[in-house]
């Protein structure tokens, strides 16, 4: 692809934590790129992923069908990172994951985009009985190959990298609490780079793979949430007892958070999740939907993990082994 490609693409939350990834692997391959945001005069940082005048961001809601039109028109392709975690005043999970989703599926098609990928997250299907955030990703899902039945779409398992919501959220607390809460210690986990996801996202764009799929994204490495907990505190530097908190405890001391203006730290939706298994499907792994799929050999938290939860220890980076060629004080 020359280095100013003809085709664009618009992606919706490209500000966000897989966005940001993404749009940069994007710039890569040429693509002129619109970053569909709710706040553009936010997103300034995007434009810094390209050269001059590759990158624009603009402003489009998922909740208003007009405004994501607009957003798509005379794109090549559309991808739809957005994916809502908890509710905060108008912002619900049946208007973002849902309606939002279809509403930009009919919009790709409309605007005769060639392509379409939307991302959702690994388990919706057996967690849609017990999740609302679980049932209207899987709606979303039925709308976007209802109105565009070519699309692909992509579960990541939990994803890991510099600015990530788990580990970032958890070494925060090892740093702050007396004790980390273990809530539904068994449940397997397949976490899953992020730059690994955006290489995939721009080779579904690609039309690299087989279209009107869904795909299945985990890492090499298979661990309970027991197994993450020890590892972030490994991390950490850390030394704290794992607290075993009861589904229906942790639910109540979720429900205060639900009321503060500030993003919870665990919802009950969220604590229903833990309860699911967050790993690649046996049907998904037969069927040859999952990273082999792209040609992409994942890869391990071992190898990232170390670069950016060094933060999180009593000294810093000075808390590190000097003779540890992975962290910040490498030569």
């Amino acid at each position: 692809m020359d280095r100013f490609s003809p085709k664009l693409v618009t992606v919706f939350g490209g500000s966000g934590f897989v966005g940001k990834h993404l749009v940069q692997a994007l710039a890569r391959e040429g693509y002129r790129i619109r970053v569909a945001v709710r706040r553009p005069d936010l997103a300034g940082e995007v434009r810094m992923f390209g050269s001059v005048g590759q990158i624009l961001p603009i402003q489009a809601n998922l909740r208003n069908e007009t405004s994501v039109q607009r957003a798509v028109a005379g794109a090549d392709v559309v991808i739809n990172l957005v994916g809502l975690g908890y509710e905060a005043g108008a912002q619900r999970f049946a208007s973002i994951n849902a309606e939002g989703a279809g509403f930009v599926a009919r919009a790709a098609k409309a605007a005769g985009a060639k392509a379409m990928v939307h991302v959702s997250a690994i388990g919706v299907d057996l967690a849609a009985e017990v999740s609302d955030y679980a049932a209207t990703k899987l709606a979303g899902e039925k709308a976007v190959f209802e109105a565009f039945p070519q699309a692909v779409i992509l579960r990541p398992s939990l994803m890991f990298g510099h600015g990530d919501g788990f580990f970032n959220k958890m070494g925060g607390l090892a740093r702050m609490l007396p004790f980390l809460p273990l809530i539904s210690p068994d449940t397997r986990f397949q976490p899953v780079h992020v730059g690994d996801v955006a290489e995939a996202i721009v080779a579904a764009a690609d039309g690299k793979v087989k279209t009107g799929r869904v795909y299945e994204l985990g890492g090499p490495d298979v661990e309970t949430y027991r197994d993450l907990m020890k590892r972030i505190l490994r991390e950490t530097g850390r030394k704290r007892p794992l607290l075993p908190m009861p589904p229906a405890i942790a639910k109540l001391v979720a429900l205060p958070s639900s009321f503060l203006p500030i993003p919870p730290v665990i919802t009950a939706d969220q604590v229903e999740l833990l309860g699911i298994d967050n790993v690649v499907s046996d049907e998904a792994i037969k069927d040859k939907r999952t990273f082999a799929a792209f040609g992409i050999d994942p890869t391990s938290m071992d190898k990232v993990l170390p670069e950016y939860m060094w933060r999180f220890r009593k000294h810093g980076q000075f808390d590190r082994d000097a003779s540890d060629s992975s962290g910040p004080l490498a030569a």
